[in-house]
């Protein structure tokens, strides 16, 4: 049995003797103050480090003479000490792993201090803002003394589909077993479907389930079963756990790309990081649900894990909601690639890590392959090519179901080949501590036009004798060949390679038309992933625009703190590259209409090839005149925009799936509509807001939960809800009753304002609000204050805390 074990904690930040209450998960990073002398610099969007305490007592239950406890820990970033009552009772270094703490056997009734140290003052120790502290779920788990079901000990893969299901089922087992069974049973929305019983044999109980007509897990049908698992021994059961888990099989090969339940399947992908934007790297079930509906609503099908194990309430989401998932082992091998990450201890860490990943993955239906690196340029190396046929061998060890991928970046494994890396500035010599962030300067005119190439350098580069001969040997240690940013080469490679299957496992958003169109023609292409399919914290400015006098680059100065090539907002906001995505794939229903900023019309631009555009979805621009440059995504024939009825002509979208406009701005209603063959398809609008004023709109009427959330949007609007694009206001936010402000923000790339202020400015007319339930039932009273456009207030409903149940492990059963 496992219980959330996130509540009376109390937090202390370094030095600071004070220390506060505080509720699990939690990251500890995210009210840092920022500043451009901080240590994780445009890595980690220029957040300090820090060292942190998290404290509580607990009460050993009366039933500790029969049972053992123990704390799960999903995540924590940072070196971590776990102690109780002094005595250290777990350490971890890798903040991606999930790990355990055993609890000391203690009087029943008698109190303990439990202690958990967090140092993650070493920064930067990634390329990405990481957080820090337990910003993953704890869990107290009760276990019997006796025999019980290992950790990773449940093991299903289904053999068969079709009238009837063939799941083989490994059963497994720790402690003396002696005239022990193991029984299966699986149902179906609460209805028995199978059931098997199955003796123990040293320590091990196989056998399969026969699944009469089964309902296959695929995205667009994520059908999920309920696996109960019990150990017995006559009428007594000595442990059990449930499983939420769906069947389907995978297939990849050469000739007939990637199968799902023999089914053909091209992944629509998204890279994603692992922070939820204003609440930081912090893992909530509602979070990360929000994310993977928004993911799906606007067209992707699969999200690679760039580049770490997700958190176990992310991958419920996909298993849930049908999102195919590559999940990825690590960023970094043994070559550094920040001064502080954990390339010296590589060795003693992948193993565990890749442990820890499998027997989270094994049984979970929407995670379909393994990546065992991102980008490590040592696979260019005979000294690296070994690594990747060693790591890739201990995985498929652990799991033969699901093919592996390598994400390999041609140019700098070229580089790597020739003795130099992109990353030497950031080798660790192992003394003193990374040097300071560097001072706010702009960048030359010079360097933001090769900047903006970078995607086509790279383009050309990856078709080049050496890159191939950089990457040959990696991409043969592995099932799929994962290609950063060289579609290029796919028509090549296939008649080079033709064993070779292909994926685009990272590439630029603006390349999608040009790349889907291999996608469909080349043999053995499985999909593509673009970077990013919801943008994140750190690596600041990667994919935001500048202009005028701003520095551009790729690694923006601070304030800088998002990295802006999102297709997805941190608030959840579908962009441009989202509207493009859906129009290259066939998922628009009417054109979609975008308009470049005017007030950012006759600046210079300095672009980065992580975005391909700077056009929002607005056609409010109050006070603002000129030529509007119009975006118009579509996949017919024709597109027509029409201006407050006047029509300004009809277009082609082409291969690009984009049509270009130009007309003079004036408020009013802007429409697009659709032809094929000369018959209207759809048709879309955007429209200037009358009147804007402060609004408040809730995504759901209440939060569900112990630790529910509410998504509360805080719009400069009119009263048909139109948001006014140039609006700006500071906005301060109050809650009341059954809940706390999570987090406060907006999507501008760069501010300095903090997540954890209740007050904040709009960006582009809008913020958003984070509430989170406090585990009883009640209202929550949202209000809001703005200086230039008045008050907003509204009531959500809360129903409380979730009862315990019995530890329950998401999976699949799946090929």
């Amino acid at each position: 049995m496992r219980t959330l074990f996130g509540d009376d904690w109390r937090f202390q930040r370094g030095d600071d003797p004070a220390a506060r209450p505080v509720r699990l998960p939690h990251d500890a990073m995210i009210g840092e103050p920022r500043s451009a002398a901080a240590a994780t610099g445009n890595h980690g969007g220029y957040f300090p480090g820090n060292s942190y305490r998290y404290t509580r007592s607990w009460t050993v239950p009366d039933d500790a003479a029969t049972h053992r406890y123990r704390l799960w820990f999903e995540g924590v970033y940072g070196e971590t000490t776990v102690t109780v009552d002094g005595a250290p009772v777990a350490r971890n270094s890798s903040g991606y792993r999930a790990f355990a703490a055993d609890l000391p056997d203690l009087p029943p009734g008698s109190s303990a201090a439990i202690e958990v140290f967090v140092d993650n003052t070493k920064a930067p120790n990634g390329r990405w803002y990481t957080g820090a502290g337990i910003y993953r779920r704890l869990w107290l788990e009760r276990l019997p003394r006796g025999a019980r079901l290992a950790d990773d000990g449940i093991r299903f893969v289904t053999r068969e589909l079709g009238d009837a299901a063939t799941v083989d089922v490994e059963i497994l087992i720790e402690g003396s077993t002696e005239h022990a069974v193991a029984r299966i049973e699986l149902q179906a929305e609460g209805v028995p479907v199978a059931s098997l019983e199955l003796p123990v044999v040293d320590g091990r109980a196989t056998g399969s389930l026969t699944v009469p007509s089964p309902r296959p897990w695929s995205a667009e049908h994520p059908f999920l079963y309920t696996a109960d698992v019990a150990l017995r021994s006559g009428e007594r059961v000595l442990d059990e756990r449930t499983l939420r888990t769906g069947l389907r099989t995978i297939e990849v090969d050469p000739a007939r790309g990637l199968r799902v339940n023999g089914e053909p399947v091209l992944l629509r992908g998204a890279c994603v990081h692992h922070d939820n934007g204003v609440l930081g790297a912090v893992s909530l079930p509602d979070a990360e649900f929000r994310r993977v509906r928004v993911l799906k609503q606007s067209g992707f099908n699969a999200v690679r894990a760039s580049h770490n194990p997700p958190s176990p309430a992310f991958l419920d989401a996909c298993d849930e909601l049908g999102l195919y998932v590559l999940d990825e082992l690590t960023d970094v091998w043994f070559r550094h690639k920040t001064p502080h990450d954990l390339a010296d201890r590589f060795d003693e860490i992948w193993p565990e890590d890749a442990r820890a990943m499998i027997a989270e993955d094994r049984n979970r239906p929407s995670v379909i392959m393994y990546s065992i690196g991102n980008e490590v340029a040592e696979t260019a190396t005979s000294e690296g090519v070994e690594a990747a046929r060693k790591v890739n061998a201990f995985v498929h060890d652990l799991d033969r179901t699901r093919p592996t991928t390598l994400a390999v970046n041609l140019l700098l494994n070229m580089m790597a080949a020739r003795g130099s890396s992109p990353f030497d500035g950031e080798h660790y010599t192992g003394e003193g501590d990374a040097k300071p962030a560097k001072k706010e300067k702009p960048t030359s005119s010079a360097a933001n036009a090769v900047t903006a190439k970078l995607g086509t350098i790279m383009q050309v580069a990856s078709r080049l004798p050496a890159a191939d001969k950089a990457s040959r040997d990696a991409f043969a240690t592995v099932d799929v060949a994962g290609y950063n940013y060289a579609f290029g080469r796919y028509k090549g490679d296939r008649r080079r390679y033709p064993d070779r299957v292909m994926l685009g496992s990272e590439s630029m958003p603006g390349d999608l038309p040009a790349i889907w169109r291999e996608v469909e023609r080349v043999p053995g292409v499985i999909g593509d992933f673009m970077w990013t399919g919801w943008d994140y914290l750190g690596e600041a400015g990667i994919g935001s625009w500048s202009y005028g006098d701003e520095p551009g680059g790729i690694n923006k100065p601070y304030p800088a703190l998002l990295a802006g090539c999102g297709a997805i907002d941190i608030t959840g906001q579908p962009g441009a590259p989202a509207l493009l995505a859906q129009a290259v794939w066939g998922l628009l229903d009417a054109p979609a209409i975008t308009v470049r900023p005017l007030d950012r019309l006759g600046a210079r631009i300095n672009r980065t090839p992580w975005r391909s555009t700077d056009a929002v979805p607005s056609w409010s621009w109050a006070g603002l005149e000129g030529t509007a440059e119009i975006e118009v995504y579509s996949a017919d024939d024709e597109v027509e925009v029409l201006l407050n009825g006047r029509s300004l002509g009809r277009k082609r979208p082409g291969d690009a799936r984009l049509a270009r406009f130009r007309v003079r701005y004036e408020p009013g209603e802007l429409v697009a509509v659709g032809y094929r063959g000369g018959v209207e398809t759809g048709r879309s609008a955007l429209r200037s807001a009358q009147r804007p004023r402060l609004a408040l709109r809730a995504e759901s009427t209440g939060i569900e939960g112990g630790d529910g959330l509410a998504f509360v949007w805080i719009e400069l609007a009119d009263e048909a809800g139109v948001v006014e694009s140039t609006a700006a206001d500071t906005v301060t936010v109050r809650v009341e009753g059954a809940g706390e402000l999570a987090g406060l923000g907006s999507a501008a790339t760069a501010t300095v304002e903090s997540f954890v202020d209740a007050e904040h400015s709009t960006h582009r007319g809008r913020l958003l609000a984070i509430v989170r339930g406090f585990g009883e039932a009640g209202t929550v009273r949202v209000h809001a204050h703005s200086a230039r456009h008045g008050d907003a207030e509204l009531t959500l409903t809360t129903t409380g805390a979730a009862p315990a149940a019995p530890g329950t492990q998401e999976g699949s059963l799946q090929r």
